[in-house]
C-alpha cells in the first residue's frame, strides 16, 4: 500500500536533502529564488498532505502560505537534526492542527460524512471512494500517521519528530489505524 510514486522521480533522498540544505542556506541569507524553489519542491506534497488534514482546498493553500513563510523567517534556524523534508512537514502539521482548532465548527463533518476527497488517479474510483470514507472515519491522529507513512513516505522516526510524540506512540497509532482501516474497508465491501 505504500505510494512511493508520491515522491518526484529525482534524486535519491541523501542527494535530495543535500539540494534542499542548499536551498535552506539561501533562504537564510533571503534568497528569494531559492524560496521560490524549495516552494515548488514541496507544493504538492503539502497540498496532498493538507488536504487530508483539512478536507478544504482554500485552508490547505493558506497553511502552506503560513508554512512557507515560518521557513522564510526561521531558515537559518534549522539545525540539521532531521532531513529538511521532516522540518517542512512538522511545521506544515503544527500549522495546520493551529488552523484546524481555531475552525473547529466549520470542519467538523455531518454524522457519518466523510470528509470530501480529491483524486488519486493510480486507484480504481471504487477503493478510492471506500478508503476516503474508511479513512475520514478514523481519528484524526491514526488517520495523519497512515498520511505521512504511506502516502508522503516518511519513516515512523520522521513521524514521530513531524508530530512531536515518540516513535512507539506512531507505531501504536498506526497499528490501530490498520485494524480499524480493514475492519471498516471490510464492512464497506460487504454493503455492496
Amino acid at each position: 500500500m505504500h505510494q512511493a510514486s508520491e515522491r518526484s522521480p529525482g534524486p535519491p533522498a541523501a542527494q535530495q536533502n543535500e539540494l534542499e540544505l542548499a536551498l535552506l542556506v539561501r533562504i537564510a541569507a533571503q534568497d528569494a529564488q531559492a524560496m521560490h524553489e524549495l516552494y515548488h519542491l514541496y507544493h504538492r506534497r503539502l497540498a496532498r498532505f493538507l488536504m487530508r488534514l483539512t478536507s478544504r482546498y482554500d485552508l490547505a493553500e493558506e497553511i502552506i502560505n503560513d508554512t512557507f513563510w515560518v521557513v522564510w523567517q526561521h531558515a537559518a534556524d534549522f539545525r540539521g537534526a532531521s532531513q529538511v523534508s521532516t522540518w517542512v512537514f512538522g511545521i506544515a502539521y503544527r500549522r495546520g492542527l493551529k488552523t484546524l482548532k481555531r475552525l473547529r465548527p466549520d470542519l467538523i463533518a455531518e454524522e457519518g460524512e466523510a470528509p470530501e476527497q480529491f483524486e488519486e488517479p493510480w486507484l480504481h474510483a471504487e477503493l478510492r471512494e471506500w478508503l476516503g470514507v474508511a479513512l475520514g472515519k478514523l481519528p484524526h491522529e491514526q488517520r495523519m500517521v497512515l498520511e505521512l507513512a504511506y502516502h508522503v513516505g516518511h519513516s515512523c522516526e520522521e513521524i514521530a519528530t513531524i508530530m512531536q510524540c515518540p516513535v512507539n506512540t506512531v507505531k501504536t497509532r498506526m497499528f490501530h489505524a490498520r485494524r480499524k482501516l480493514k475492519g471498516l474497508l471490510t464492512t464497506l465491501a460487504g454493503a455492496v
